[in-house]
């Protein structure tokens, strides 16, 4: 088990973050095989069936059962922060090794690029490529990866620069080892707790995204499960079934929160300089 899985899930926000995000992915897993209803069968005689048995939570304008497009939504929602967050490593760690461990000349034309890049919002970014491309759950996955890693460079890059200056890297570095290996071994290990908590921040904005472009009609297609899409459907009639819409927009809310918690507790749980600042908070002073 790793060092840090106890201390995170010592804090409530660990523990809070851990649970949601599994479940959602459990969710997620599960209605690959199974729903309770096929989520884009319509039954008429059902529409706007109350939470109760056999629909746990109702069924909406068309009599598709709620719970059941929740289930196929979770599956879009884990597609894409997933993606997103693969997308954003990449990007985020050639463009901070770039721009720290290379010459003179290319670290600012990078520090320039990721300047300029980090300017655009990310669902602008996605907003425009989807006038292009048309909508779809690519369109969202590259936009957000390619936005939020620009972002991870950007934190990373400075962090990098301290690292390879320390005694460790220099002594590897002189006793032969190649900046690849440098670079794999000591540097991204040492940056591993900013990293992991932009990541974790990425997809939280990734499952934003998603469910706000698609609303908007620029993410998930018609016929693809999305919360974005069935808040988009629902909330025409916030105003005669009102409870039909709090499901979809509490799925959304809960996901990113705890995606935002996790990160959180993960930077207290992996980071070195906020534990042995704790360590001495708690510590009592000795008086001679």
């Amino acid at each position: 088990m790793p060092g840090w899985l106890p201390r995170l899930l010592r804090t409530a926000t660990g523990r809070f973050g851990l649970i949601v995000i599994a479940l959602v992915a459990l969710t997620a897993l599960v209605s690959l095989l199974w729903t309770p209803f096929d989520p884009q069968t319509s039954d008429i005689g059902a529409r706007w069936s109350v939470p109760s048995w056999p629909h746990l939570l109702g069924t909406d304008d068309t009599g598709r059962d709620i719970l059941s497009l929740l289930m196929a939504g979770a599956r879009t929602t884990v597609f894409v922060s997933v993606g997103a967050g693969i997308i954003a490593t990449l990007v985020g760690i050639a463009l901070a090794a770039l721009g720290a461990l290379t010459a003179r000349w290319l670290r600012e034309t990078v520090a320039v690029l990721v300047d300029i890049l980090i300017a655009f919002p990310v669902l602008l970014i996605a907003m425009m490529i989807s006038s292009v491309w048309g909508g779809s759950l690519w369109v969202v996955i590259w936009a957000v990866g390619i936005g939020f890693g620009v972002n991870i460079a950007r934190v990373t890059r400075p962090e990098l620069r301290r690292v390879q200056q320390s005694d460790f890297v220099l002594a590897a570095r002189a006793s032969g080892l190649t900046p690849a290996q440098s670079l794999l071994r000591h540097l991204l290990p040492n940056v591993a707790p900013v990293f992991i908590v932009q990541l974790s921040w990425s997809m939280a904005v990734a499952v934003l995204a998603e469910a706000g472009l698609s609303y908007l009609g620029f993410g998930a297609a018609v016929t693809d499960p999305s919360w974005g899409l069935l808040l988009s459907d629902l909330q025409r009639y916030i105003g005669v079934h009102p409870l039909s819409v709090i499901w979809p927009g509490l799925a959304i809310t809960i996901t990113v929160l705890a995606l935002n918690l996790l990160g959180d507790a993960l930077r207290e749980a992996t980071d070195p300089t906020l534990r042995h600042r704790a360590a001495e908070i708690h510590t009592p002073a000795v008086v001679a």
